[in-house]
């Protein structure tokens, strides 16, 4: 365990006997499914398991471990407070060091994990829960996700269950999926009420952006009150020179990024914006002095897109 959380458990076991709620002011949270009037830099949504989740988080996916622990400390500086990583980028631990070294809280850090595609199923997952334990040295986790529905049904149902019993441990703080499509969601409902645990899905993550909506995700989540992370939610540059983001950026003089950042957020999203260039990391929480207007969020609205960038297990069936 490294210093850091040592001196932070005791706070932190404390925490978990006597309160479930987050720690940030009330005026900064509000449910997953309604929009706050105004956002800004501490703005959070309350999740299901009602702890709180910071509405923009620095993506790290890709981002090489010798680099990692520097610009997430750069991250930080520049106002994030929601960290999201997974086994499978290989760079928990330099995420960690770079929350030790920040001079933050640790409570007032959000981390995210997920289990690896490969890591599939009851036994799999249990380990790679403790692998990041053992990786990071965190006596707990904010976010563990189901990384892609691949592996079989069996297999989904595993994990699940493995993330539910790490959650009532108090191990993990609140529990999730990404890339599930509406099937595999319907399908793990079903074993939650089946099962009786006791368990809600608190996040779901999926790529999200004007070119790929995924409406009937989005419908299905808000109903229930999941909080929707969008990846890849700048689409990785490849809309960089749509005339709609050049007008936009020309009327709110902000960048074509900034424009799809803001986006999101008034979508009511949680955007996960990855850079390893401090300039950019700052440009990508600097999107709450503009507003986009109704005839601005029109001009990015494409529901009939399918448009993915990255790939897309929601469409698998095994």
């Amino acid at each position: 365990m490294h210093g850091y959380e040592i001196r932070k458990s005791l706070f932190s076991i404390t925490k978990r006997l006597t309160t479930r709620r987050s720690v940030l002011p009330k005026w900064h949270r509000t449910m997953a499914s309604q929009l706050p009037v105004k956002f800004d830099i501490k703005t959070s949504y309350k999740l299901n398991s009602d702890y709180s989740i910071p509405v923009l988080g620095y993506g790290v996916y890709q981002t090489p471990a010798d680099v990692c622990e520097e610009v997430t400390l750069h991250a930080f500086k520049a106002g994030y407070r929601h960290v999201d990583s997974a086994r499978a980028y290989r760079n928990e631990r330099p995420c960690a060091d770079a929350m030790a070294k920040s001079g933050l809280k640790r409570e007032d850090i959000f981390f995210t994990s997920k289990v690896p595609p490969k890591a599939m199923g009851y036994d799999n997952t249990k380990n790679a829960i403790e692998s990041s334990f053992a990786e990071t040295g965190l006596s707990y986790i904010d976010l563990y996700l189901i990384h892609s529905p691949y592996g079989g049904k069996e297999a989904r149902l595993g994990s699940w269950k493995a993330l539910v019993e790490a959650q009532k441990a108090g191990k993990i703080r609140s529990i999730g999926v990404s890339n599930y499509g509406v099937h595999h969601l319907d399908e793990l409902e079903d074993y939650i009420k089946s099962s009786k645990d006791g368990s809600h899905i608190d996040v779901g993550q999926w790529e999200i952006h004007p070119w790929l909506p995924r409406d009937d995700i989005v419908e299905w989540s808000q109903k229930r009150n999941i909080a929707i992370e969008a990846y890849c939610p700048i689409v990785r540059g490849e809309r960089a020179n749509e005339e709609i983001l050049k007008t936009l950026g020309k009327k709110h003089g902000k960048t074509w990024a900034q424009i799809l950042l803001r986006w999101s957020l008034q979508k009511g999203y949680v955007p996960l914006p990855k850079s390893v260039t401090p300039p950019r990391i700052d440009q990508n929480a600097d999107i709450y002095d503009f507003e986009l207007d109704a005839g601005d969020m029109k001009s990015l609205h494409f529901p009939d897109s399918y448009a993915p960038c990255a790939w897309d297990p929601t469409t698998s069936h095994d």
